[in-house]
């Protein structure tokens, strides 16, 4: 599937980045995308989805400085669905060979392999 926003603009996840210190003084950094409940489009794709920032949130969710706790957390809820699209894409996007538009290019159910096939990229 190739869920995206109907502007097929870019957009943010809302995700936490720290580096912590090993007890043997390695350096370990760490990084989590935030996930929640799925709007309507992606409730039957999924049971969770990022949580997609607006882009009059971001500067708000990258400064904790000045966002409160409270704030930060208000923005963690599912994008709107009506501004968001989503189609079946072609198996080729499981292939890290493949990077390029076909792998967002849409296709019929008739072009899908069906249970039990395997597709060999």
């Amino acid at each position: 599937m190739w869920v995206h926003l109907k502007t097929k603009e870019s957009f943010a996840f809302a995700g936490l980045w720290d580096v912590w210190r090993k007890p043997d003084g390695g350096k370990v950094e760490t990084f989590t995308i935030i996930t929640t409940e799925p709007n309507e489009l992606v409730r039957p794709i999924h049971n969770r989805m990022p949580v997609i920032l607006r882009p009059e949130d971001e500067e708000q969710w990258l400064d904790a400085s000045r966002t409160t706790f409270v704030k930060a957390k208000s923005l963690l809820k599912p994008y709107p669905d009506e501004l968001m699209d989503a189609y079946d894409v072609s198996p080729v996007v499981n292939s890290a060979k493949y990077d390029g538009p076909e792998c967002i290019q849409p296709v019929s159910d008739d072009e899908m392999p069906r249970a039990g096939q395997l597709s060999l990229l």
